[in-house]
């Protein structure tokens, strides 16, 4: 879909598979940041509500969809404020862009619209325990090729930091401490590196497939 912003003029071609079906998402310009909404609902509407002029949006500002270069690597932080603040500084160190989700609903919106390579959830994120997270269950449907892209970490007071049979039974990349939010950067490094040697031969396949 070729999209134009109202207040630059600037063209934007959106994926089709990117923009959910029936529902209405606004997206930043990369260019002037003016929100363009994008309405992909039938436009059937009651003879009422057109003599009206009246418009319902089913979005909320929170749900506001940024586009980034191909290039920039991110890094979705679903956490409290204080949690959150920390991982920003760590994950930022390494070179990611750091995004952050208020609530579930913005969590999924952001994963179907945009492909992260850090994923970051805290025990108690938008009042779900991690077994129970809707953002664990949408990972876990994803192809085998998307889903080892992501680096899915998971940090709460059960956890022994960088124990990889918890992580294999969550279904993480690795799991993390809570008394040991302080040490995220060294803890991510370590992690992602051993992520990045793992899935290095799986990665260099795709490229040579052109999957990648």
């Amino acid at each position: 879909m070729e999209v134009t912003c109202t207040q630059c003029q600037t063209k934007l071609n959106i994926p089709d598979e990117k923009i959910p079906k029936d529902q209405a998402i606004k997206v930043s310009c990369p260019k002037c940041k003016n929100k363009i909404t994008i309405d992909s609902r039938a436009s059937t509407r009651s003879e009422e509500t057109e003599k009206s002029g009246e418009i319902r949006d089913d979005y909320t500002d929170s749900e506001s969809l940024d586009f980034f270069d191909e290039n920039t690597k991110l890094a979705l932080v679903l956490a409290d404020d204080d949690i959150a603040d920390k991982v920003k500084t760590a994950v930022e160190g390494l070179g990611y862009k750091y995004i952050h989700a208020p609530n579930t609903r913005d969590a999924l919106a952001k994963l179907r619209f945009h492909r992260f390579d850090i994923i970051f959830i805290a025990e108690g994120f938008d009042g779900q325990e991690l077994e129970n997270s809707p953002i664990r269950n949408y990972l876990n449907t994803l192809a085998m090729s998307s889903r080892r892209r992501i680096f899915l970490a998971l940090m709460g007071d059960r956890f022994k930091s960088l124990d990889d049979m918890t992580a294999y039974t969550m279904s993480a990349n690795t799991v993390i401490s809570t008394k040991d939010v302080d040490k995220l950067p060294s803890i991510f490094k370590q992690g992602i590196s051993e992520h990045e040697k793992f899935y290095k031969v799986f990665m260099d396949t795709l490229v040579e497939v052109g999957k990648a």
